[in-house]
């Protein structure tokens, strides 16, 4: 296995659209939301080790998660959980890794990948990450996996390639676009037009030229974690960090990197992949009754109920009757009961629950 291969897990969001299942205490990616008995952050975990060495994996979230990590990941390193103090975004939280590692290995290559995702085709994973990690090795590029569209959601972002390819590489293409999440029309128009991609969220890049690309286009915040190669891998480093990463600037690295850059190229690829953002993107994994209910709970009873989600505790008796298209989820005494269609203010409904409770 590649020496120089590095991964990078984020792992510090809430997931507040898998209300109420998903809390701050305990967010979606350390929960088996699949019941597989494997939470998301260890499939993601386990998948990863297929391609770095087990010390070449990091974890970046909350400072409140760290203990989590450390019991659902057996084989993690502990050093290599690095701590928000706060929440930052992406673009803070892949800077602090990134600096890092370059720190640690100046010929480093880096896969960036969400801990809450699912891949059902891991073997074709591996094979696209492979192919990708020798490309940004021998290219000053900024790749991201761009998955081949299927329906015209309105939930993910979208990326329009061009024609212009990376050198010999057949398949890698020049980015155009980013969209951010469309309109039920533009969705549909830019899965007619056949040059768009769902935005996964997943990245790869030489350590090397993604530091170059903070110095560029985020000098501030290049400037603060270039200070920190006197500390990373010492004691002082979580002073370090404590004491800067409250100050960054809230942004993704979406808007701040990826949009800006002229380097930016994507590996259209398809590999059954999900961000599991919403009830509904977890209703296309689970199984399904003859009236397309997807039902997690041992006491559910339904009568002309269909295309429902229901995710209930064992030991709770629910009876639904005349119900289509709901979301019910019960989690530690809160009941959600949603409209599947309206899944996407699931978000402010829990802001809501949660003012209304303080």
């Amino acid at each position: 296995m590649n020496k120089n291969n590095y991964a990078v897990i984020m792992a510090g969001g809430i997931g507040s659209r898998f209300w109420p299942m998903s809390k701050q205490k305990l967010p979606k990616q350390f929960l088996d939301i699949l019941g597989t008995g494997e939470t998301l952050i260890q499939q993601t975990f386990k998948r990863l080790q297929r391609l770095c060495l087990t010390e070449n994996i990091f974890i970046v979230t909350n400072r409140e998660y760290k203990d989590l990590c450390l019991k659902q990941l057996k084989n993690v390193i502990e050093d290599n959980i690095l701590c928000e103090p706060v929440m930052r975004n992406t673009a803070p939280c892949i800077a602090y890794a990134a600096f890092k590692i370059h720190n640690m290995n100046k010929n480093a290559n880096m896969i960036i990948a969400a801990s809450d995702h699912i891949i059902l085709k891991e073997n074709e994973f591996v094979k696209i990450i492979k192919d990708c990690f020798n490309v940004v090795a021998n290219h000053d590029i900024l790749l991201t996996i761009g998955i081949t569209p299927s329906r015209p959601d309105t939930g993910y972002g979208y990326i329009q390639y061009t024609d212009q390819k990376l050198e010999s590489q057949q398949k890698i293409r020049k980015v155009k676009t980013f969209t951010e999440k469309p309109d039920q029309a533009l969705a549909l128009n830019f899965l007619d037009s056949g040059d768009f991609l769902w935005n996964s969220g997943m990245f790869l890049w030489s350590a090397k030229s993604i530091t170059l690309a903070y110095r560029k286009l985020l000098r501030d915040m290049y400037d603060v974690f270039e200070k920190g190669k006197e500390f990373y891998c010492t004691s002082k480093e979580t002073e370090f960090i404590d004491r800067v990463f409250p100050g960054c600037k809230n942004i993704s690295i979406d808007y701040a990197i990826m949009e800006k850059s002229d380097n930016v190229y994507v590996y259209p690829a398809d590999f059954g992949w999900s961000d599991l953002g919403t009830w509904g993107s977890l209703y296309m994994h689970l199984d399904l009754d003859k009236n397309k209910n997807a039902v997690q709970g041992n006491n559910v009873l339904l009568y002309e109920s269909a295309d429902n989600i229901i995710n209930v505790p064992n030991n709770k008796t629910v009876v639904m009757q005349g119900m289509n298209g709901y979301i019910v989820v019960e989690n530690e005494g809160t009941l959600l009961i949603c409209k599947k269609e309206n899944e996407q203010k699931i978000k402010q409904y829990s802001e809501d629950a949660s003012y209304k409770i303080s």
